[in-house]
């Protein structure tokens, strides 16, 4: 019996702390990625595809063809799941005018003309947290709106799963505001991102962060690697429209990787970590692909985190290109080449962060940091309004890409991490609710002695 006691008590630590592991998720995480439907996805897919082409320079009058009759639809679609929920979601039009002087892609004036579905949040209703897709798609000439480019994975897939996350999280309530939206122009000069994004400034939005998807259905890269459990944060490293000050303040204390984007991407990661460990997040330091750009970088100029979801292995022969065969090669953006299943995925992987974000607290304002020259690290921070369970510090080596070590310090506005010395690490501090969700973490933006 002696012999056992060691056993006994190492199954009783490891039943101990997995207790304390369950307690730290939130079961409603795993309903929603649960709900999320691949059949669904797949019919609003083949929709989309199916008004031929989607250019944002189409026609706007046919029911049948072109950008007029996608945007109406994805109304359409918005406004039904807002009638299967009490009229939970208030959906509109956002749109600005553009001529031909705006830019070198625009080959007549149009409305660029954007579709929004807010749920209002219960408790923070101006603070809100977005899902964008794309609307409109491409021929191999971008100038042409007449040749049929159907968009299949770019980006009916990112639409498709705005449509289908706001059919799971319209079942729920938020205490903040979830935004489900399809972004036009973006092929054009990323003009549906910056309308809304100057909407957003405008109407004085708290913007948690957004969550741009464009391309998420595909998993044969040109490159000849399939993977169907990879995907991509794109994310930059600090806001480019950061002051003097924080640049200088940045060379002196750390934070090159820190930036409100970069933690919402890590964010990101995390939650997909937890509730979907079959998944492969890579993170990716860079705005977007090299030299290209997306949705979200709109938000960023004005100072918004906001971060790109995609797939891990794109192929180029099914992208901004006509539908035909050349020397035995397919090309065109065609609904058979989108891979359903995926495209659920990665819609899962919006909806859990877009769900984690919305019950979370706001995040701590005005974090200082403190310890130089002492044996001890010390963080303060003003608390955030409402009833939450407390504050989370976070740490990591200078050289590590994720959050390493956290405390949770309860509901305090200050603490000293004995022991730890301010050089040798960074830091961070998040707001920790009730039910266990948490805010994004929060780097330092100023120190104290």
């Amino acid at each position: 019996m002696i012999k056992n006691i060691p056993t006994l008590a190492l199954l009783l630590f490891a039943g101990l702390i997995f207790q304390q592991t369950n307690a730290q998720t939130d079961e409603r995480i795993y309903e929603i990625i649960d709900s999320v439907s691949a059949d669904r996805i797949e019919a609003d897919i083949r929709k989309l595809a199916g008004f031929g082409t989607r250019n944002t320079f189409s026609d706007t009058v046919s029911d049948t063809r072109g950008i007029g009759a996608a945007r109406r639809w994805i109304k359409s679609e918005f406004d039904n799941i807002s009638n299967n929920c009490d009229n939970c979601l208030d959906v509109f039009y956002q749109k600005d005018f553009v001529t031909t002087e705006d830019g070198e892609r625009i080959p007549h004036d149009a409305w660029v003309v954007n579709v929004v579905a807010v749920q209002k949040g219960t408790k923070y209703p101006n603070r809100y947290i977005i899902m964008s897709g794309d609307i409109d798609s491409r021929a191999s000439n971008t100038m042409d709106f007449e040749t049929d480019a159907p968009g299949a994975n770019d980006n009916a897939s990112g639409m498709a799963g705005a449509i289908e996350a706001a059919r799971v999280l319209s079942q729920y309530e938020f205490e903040s505001s979830v935004v489900y939206v399809g972004l036009s122009g973006e092929e054009q000069g990323l003009f549906g991102g910056k309308g809304l994004a100057e909407y957003a400034k405008e109407n004085d939005w708290e913007i948690i962060g957004v969550l741009n998807n464009d391309m998420i259905g595909n998993i044969k890269g040109v490159d000849g690697v399939i993977d169907n459990r990879t995907f991509r944060i794109f994310s930059e490293p600090v806001p480019p429209n950061e002051s003097e000050r924080e640049r200088t303040m940045r060379r002196f204390y750390g934070g090159e990787v820190d930036g409100i984007s970069r933690q919402l991407a890590r964010y990101v990661h995390k939650t997909t970590e937890t509730y979907m460990p079959e998944m492969n997040p890579m993170m990716i330091y860079r705005l977007d692909r090299f030299g290209r750009g997306g949705h979200h970088r709109p938000f960023n100029d004005l100072g918004f985190a906001g971060i790109r979801i995609m797939e891990a292995h794109e192929n180029y022969n099914r992208q901004h290109q006509d539908i035909r065969t050349e020397n035995g090669i397919e090309y065109g953006d065609v609904v058979e080449e989108v891979n359903f299943d995926y495209a659920k995925k990665l819609t899962a992987v919006n909806a859990i962060n877009m769900a984690n974000l919305a019950w979370a607290p706001p995040a701590p304002e005005n974090v200082e940091i403190g310890g130089i020259v002492e044996p001890s690290a010390k963080l303060k921070w003003d608390k955030v309004e409402g009833d939450i369970a407390g504050y989370k510090i976070y740490w990591r080596e200078t050289t590590e890409a994720q959050w390493q070590y956290s405390r949770f310090v309860g509901d305090v506005n200050e603490f000293t991490l004995e022991g730890i010395v301010i050089d040798n690490f960074f830091f961070g501090v998040a707001a920790v609710g009730k039910d266990g969700n948490e805010s994004v973490v929060v780097f330092p933006s100023g120190v104290f002695r």
